[in-house]
């Protein structure tokens, strides 16, 4: 039988697993992602008209809803990294798993491991509860093709991108509330009013290499194509994947040479 994980990284992999499940915050994120994937399918679904071939999204106005709860658990996961991350630092707690753990590549490993695997599951489960919503409420209305297992697929590939982005910048910034705030600002308020001042100076597709228009390409998957902002899907899941392995390589840097 194959280990899926080495030996020497079950002890730190188990520590941050207690650590992710016991968090009331990771908890709350959770609650409100599942009840997005809830809620915003269903009323998307009742609310949409037949599907039309030609439109955006090209799985159907039905299946606005399922956007809605990826992009819902996007967030959740980068912010839950972000604070887990960074939280360690100010509650101290990050000295004490050191002392068990005296390698930092394996205390980086373990961290950043944990977190994308919590976001992928938190992931897995928004979809599954978003696509139940839509059988129920969309039937006719949508279509299980290869489009809509792309913006599946993109969502989860999303989701982990930026457990690892949040996780990242938490370990350089060490205070919860500057990290978390700097990935939401950025996501939310920095980069939209970027894209708004790239299409005014007549630049619209320099955008494409920030992580937020490559996490819309990545979901969105092949919808609104004529769009300036938004790069093709595969190179846009190049492109957000640099951005997590260039974040999440800064904050594993970071923590091998923190003094703790």
């Amino acid at each position: 039988m194959i280990d899926l994980v080495p030996a020497e990284l079950i002890p730190p992999v188990h520590s941050e697993y207690r650590k992710a499940v016991s968090l009331r915050y990771a908890r709350v994120l959770a609650g409100l992602a599942v009840a997005a994937a809830v809620l915003a399918p269903a009323v998307s679904a009742l609310l949409a008209g037949p599907r039309d071939p030609q439109g955006d999204p090209v799985t159907g106005t039905a299946t606005i809803g399922l956007y809605v709860a990826l992009f819902a658990v996007i967030i959740g996961s980068a912010a839950f990294g972000a604070a887990s991350a960074a939280g360690e630092h100010e509650h101290g707690t990050l000295l004490i798993t050191a002392l068990f753990t005296v390698d930092r590549d394996r205390l980086a490993g373990a961290k950043f491991l944990v977190t994308g695997l919590v976001a992928l599951a938190a992931g897995l489960a928004v979809e599954i509860v978003a696509m139940v919503c839509l059988l129920l409420f969309g039937r006719g209305k949508f279509e299980l093709t290869g489009s809509l297992f792309a913006v599946l697929g993109g969502g989860l590939v999303a989701a982990v991108c930026w457990a690892v982005i949040g996780t990242g910048i938490g370990l350089l910034l060490r205070s919860p509330a500057l990290a978390v705030g700097s990935v939401l600002g950025w996501m939310l308020l920095a980069e939209p009013l970027l894209w708004v001042v790239t299409a005014g100076i007549g630049l619209p597709g320099a955008v494409t290499l920030l992580p937020g228009s490559a996490t819309l390409s990545t979901v969105f998957s092949g919808s609104f194509a004529d769009s300036d902002l938004l790069a093709p899907a595969p190179a846009a899941i190049v492109v957000l994947l640099l951005w997590a392995v260039g974040l999440g390589a800064a904050g594993w840097w970071t923590l091998r040479r923190a003094e703790l």
